[in-house]
């Protein structure tokens, strides 16, 4: 009988060596890989067209809004000393228009947001129509604190304003009743001190009243968002929606909210003295914005959301998998192809694409089911053609869909995703450690090496 000469040898030791069975499967681990970016990639490219879907409907319907309350504004003139050359040596004085602005000692905001849902094709925006109604008290202006001369202000010009982000999506006209009588707005302002976007209307204002009251209804459409600036000394909002899913945002979280599946209501109220800007002042105020708050009306944990999450437990999927296929070949002598590996590999990252195409079309659950149901029968049918053993089979069967439960368990958590995702690791490893702790993998390598010899 001839002995085998070197290179026999080799390629007997790489087909029943241990070692590189592992190194081949780690390799292949890391093969899988470039599929399952291509599957993120893919998901982060759906969510980026839904988003393009939202921004359509909502740039018709009405964009994501912010309610400035109302302001009364009074300009006065002021004279500029204008140099008539660049030398500086002769000068003129011009008259200017500046304004003062005078924020209400209250406000009230009280209102209800229906929302509803509407698709572009197949995906939905969450889009609300909003009923509010804005009431308050303005004091009257005092331009003492800044020495403007009383002949100086404008009286006549005064001006109220509400600051509204997007003006097409008002439904229907508004009107001030400022101290009983109504005044109605136009849109536009005379000046964007305070806000860039909004409603105006003159009203009278005379230095012998010591305060104004006003209420106003407004009607408008909005997507996503409603939020608020707290322009009162006393700032009181109450909001009622029939959304379940409020997430809230902002500067301020409400003081009292309620929460269940027909809706929400929330209550804010802020003071003047937790914010960065003062009651009256003069001239332009870039720190207003900083100190607005409100709801965004989201959809939990949607199928994109849902789909990256399992996505980003698919390394984990195909490792457990993998160690299961390596304990069947090397505890129970079948001998199994690194193509074969990569089947069923690939078999597992199709799973997610069937996801993503049906959680479009049907609910998240039923698509994960169907999904699951294709992908194991395929793999277990294929294990059988692989094993030629029955209880062997049941038992890749049975630890899939226990694998494929578990991460949909996972999906379904926000708060304890990570913790149960790590203990679920630490059990897994812990189960693999029990099983192997009487295999002796030298014994392994050399009954694997005298069985081809």
């Amino acid at each position: 009988m001839t002995q085998p000469n070197f290179f026999e040898r080799a390629n007997n030791w790489i087909r029943s060596s241990v070692t590189i069975r592992l190194i081949t499967i780690g390799i292949l681990i890391l093969l899988m890989l470039i599929p399952i970016f291509m599957i993120q990639d893919l998901i982060r490219e759906r969510e980026r067209n839904q988003e393009s879907a939202t921004y359509e409907v909502s740039r018709m319907w009405g964009e994501s809004q912010t309610l400035h309350g109302l302001v009364l504004t009074v300009p006065y003139l002021t004279t500029e000393k204008v140099y008539d050359n660049t030398e500086r040596s002769t000068f003129h004085y011009e008259k200017r228009t500046e304004y003062a602005h005078f924020l209400p000692d209250k406000l009230q905001i009280n209102g209800q947001v229906k929302s509803q849902i509407r698709y572009r094709g197949i995906y939905e925006v969450v889009l609300y129509n909003s009923e509010l109604q804005v009431d308050g008290v303005i004091k009257r202006p005092d331009f003492t604190d800044w020495n403007i001369p009383k002949e100086s202000i404008l009286w006549e010009d005064a001006f109220v304003s509400i600051g509204l982000s997007d003006l097409r999506s008002i439904q229907e006209g508004v009107t001030v009743n400022w101290n009983g009588k109504p005044h109605s707005f136009n849109p536009g302002m005379p000046t964007n001190d305070v806000f860039y976007s909004g409603i105006s209307c003159r009203v009278p204002v005379s230095t012998d009243q010591d305060k104004y009251t006003f209420n106003v209804s407004l009607n408008f459409n909005g997507s996503s968002n409603l939020s608020f600036i707290p322009l009162g000394k006393t700032t009181d909002i109450t909001v009622r929606s029939d959304w379940p899913n409020p997430s809230f945002v902002g500067s301020f979280l409400p003081d009292e909210r309620q929460i269940s599946d027909s809706g929400f209501t929330a209550n804010w109220k802020v003071l003047h003295l937790n914010r960065s800007y003062p009651q009256q002042f003069t001239g332009h105020r870039s720190d207003i914005s900083e100190s607005h708050f409100g709801v965004d009306l989201i959809v939990t944990l949607d199928e994109y959301q849902k789909s990256m999450r399992a996505a980003k437990y698919a390394v984990m999927f195909i490792t457990l998998t993998f160690l299961v296929f390596f304990f069947v070949q090397v505890l129970n002598g079948v001998r199994i192809h690194p193509i074969q590996y990569i089947m069923v590999g690939l078999a597992l990252c199709i799973f997610y694409t069937l996801l993503i195409a049906l959680s479009e079309h049907i609910p998240f659950a039923w698509s994960y089911l169907m999904a699951a149901v294709a992908v194991v029968g395929l793999i277990t049918i294929y294990a059988r053609s692989v094993f030629k053993k029955g209880k062997l089979t049941l038992v890749i069967l049975g630890i899939l869909v226990l694998l494929y439960g578990f991460i949909f368990s996972i999906i379904q958590m926000e708060d304890y995703a990570l913790l149960m995702g790590s203990i679920g690791l630490f059990i897994s490893l812990a189960t693999a450690m029990y099983l192997s702790r009487k295999v002796n993998w030298y014994q392994l390598r050399s009954r694997g090496e005298s069985d081809t010899a």
